[in-house]
């Protein structure tokens, strides 16, 4: 079970029911299709829902309590469980959680799952990112605000809107007109935008996708790391059986020569 579970033809399968799955929820979603299909998405939605949880149970079966060691089990119990959840009723709600089940492409499949684990373990390396922006956006925010509140109110008149508009001038949206309106006021006010723009966005921002790099590279290296030890050990046994074949053949002719003298 466990070997069939792993199989290259399996998850290529589960794959493709996934998918399915995907597009028979988004295509709910559309009047038109369900006044002359709805039926038939509903009967494709209860087969799916019946082959995930015949998985599920097909893979806590093959793990046994190996299953709850890996966080991805819970994430794909969590989302047939949400699967299951009755249409009508005070829960009823939570059905509009079903799209979920896509996510399940992430835990089927290997490569989602290393780029997942990989942005997992880049938080911590975020976190100082995050708060370096934060800084800045804060201390950039007050200035802002003394500089530009009278000028323009609806951009720069308390802290949290400039905090706001600041965040918009980050993202590259609408950041011209914004100028322009404080610049039609203050014309030497570009060079705050400029270094602000060149700080936050072409720098900080830049950290974070240095920050995953840099993860998805440990992640990687860890993974050849892990291949290779597996690839020795697999060596190391080979060797220890052809070690052992060549013990028993060199003893069975003194077996037999002790035998015929005695």
């Amino acid at each position: 079970m466990r070997s069939f579970l792993e199989s290259r033809r399996f998850e290529r399968v589960f794959v493709v029911i996934i998918l399915i799955n995907a597009i028979t929820i988004g295509c709910e979603t559309s009047s038109f299709i369900m006044e002359n299909v709805g039926g038939v998405l509903h009967v494709v939605d209860r087969i799916v829902v019946t082959v995930f949880v015949l998985e599920l149970a097909a893979r806590l079966h093959a793990y046994r309590g190996a299953f709850f060691r890996d966080p991805w089990n819970w994430f794909d119990t969590v989302v047939v469980a949400v699967a299951l959840v009755p249409a009508s009723g005070p829960a009823s709600v939570l059905r509009v959680l079903r799209i979920l089940r896509a996510l399940r492409l992430i835990s089927s499949v290997s490569s989602m799952r290393k780029v997942v684990a990989a942005l997992l373990a880049a938080i911590p390396g975020m976190a100082s990112t995050i708060g370096l922006l934060a800084l800045i956006m804060y201390v950039s925010a007050v200035l802002a605000t003394e500089l530009f509140g009278e000028i323009a109110p609806e951009h720069f008149g308390e802290l949290p809107a400039s905090l706001f508009t600041l965040f918009q001038v980050m993202t590259g949206e609408a950041w011209p007109e914004i100028a322009a309106d404080v610049m039609a006021v203050a014309p030497w006010a570009w060079i705050f935008f400029v270094v602000y723009i060149l700080i936050a966005t072409f720098v900080v921002l830049n950290l974070f996708i240095a920050v995953v790099v840099n993860a998805m590279d440990d992640q990687n290296t860890s993974a050849e790391e892990q291949r290779t030890e597996d690839q020795l050990g697999a060596v190391v046994d080979e060797l220890a059986r052809l070690h052992a074949k060549i013990d028993a053949l060199q003893g069975t002719p003194r077996a037999d020569e002790e035998a015929r003298l005695n």
